[in-house]
């Protein structure tokens, strides 16, 4: 019956629901899933109706398209840099996302359809189970535009692959094949892009058939101490990233992206120089 029940609509997120299985989908293919306020804001919806949805066990996360997600949508980055009052408003729907994503007893299963850039490889990354496509690619690169990966980057990432590894990739910005990915243990499958659906139905399909309560209070368990270190950290996080959205560096990050281009960062800041305080 769980098929003919309704499930909510969204504008910018496809929800679905297959036996007891549901599925969200980001969809803004034609712009490589990229997120705008709309989509933050149903983001920071979509995991909270998915937990109370009484007619799923199990949730799986992907993108419409050719890409998972490409982070931040340019254009509303680039309004952000303009208006760093905004900043505090999306901070918060961020901490609801990431938080939302880890109260979520069902298993939350990552089918990483394409690349997986920013927040959009946090996304990925706060999922149990991660099945790649083989043609993905999966990085942090907020360095890259002058911010501090604050929305979760710098603590997931150590959390998978140790803080040596994490430290390489957060501040370099660099982007792994999702082979390389699997390799370290970022995520847990990579496969052929003709298997990725097979890979994934399979998995949930031995989820739907387990122990409902003892998997999702397992999860429950495993979670408690990684809610821990987000909970320590997200809030200081954030923080920096507010910071670094006021700096001189962002904007050049910005324009050398809009103009397809190597930015070009300032000074390095003197040893008089708080690094607390924003640019002038």
């Amino acid at each position: 019956m769980s098929e003919t029940q309704p499930v909510r609509q969204y504008n910018q997120l496809i929800v679905t629901r297959a036996g007891r299985l549901l599925a969200i989908t980001l969809n803004r293919p034609e712009l490589l899933n990229a997120v705008n306020l709309e989509m933050l804001q149903e983001l920071a919806d979509v995991f909270i109706y998915a937990a109370s949805d009484p007619h799923s066990d199990v949730v799986v996360l992907t993108g419409a398209g050719r890409a998972f997600s490409a982070g931040g949508d340019l254009e509303h980055i680039a309004g952000n840099a303009a208006r760093p009052e905004q900043f505090e408003y999306e901070a918060r729907l961020a901490k609801q996302i990431v938080y939302s994503m880890l109260d979520l007893e069902k298993p939350l299963i990552c089918r990483l359809n394409g690349h997986a850039v920013g927040l959009g490889a946090t996304l990925a990354l706060m999922c149990d189970v991660i099945f790649a496509a083989d043609t993905a690619k999966i990085g942090d690169p907020h360095v890259a535009l002058g911010l501090v990966a604050g929305d979760g980057g710098a603590a997931i990432w150590p959390q998978r692959i140790g803080f040596g590894r994490a430290k390489e990739y957060l501040l370099t910005g660099d982007l792994l094949t999702a082979v390389k990915a699997q390799e370290i243990g970022l995520i847990n499958h990579c496969v052929p892009v003709t298997e990725l659906d097979t890979a994934v139905t399979a998995f949930c399909e031995r989820m739907l058939k387990g122990a409902t309560k003892a998997i999702r209070w397992t999860k429950v368990l495993i979670n408690l101490e990684l809610k821990r270190i987000v909970h320590s950290l997200l809030d200081t996080g954030l923080a920096y990233e507010g910071l670094s959205a006021h700096s001189s560096d962002h904007r050049e990050g910005v324009r050398a992206l809009q103009e397809k281009r190597k930015p070009v960062f300032g000074q390095p800041i003197s040893p008089d120089r708080k690094t607390s305080q924003p640019d002038q």
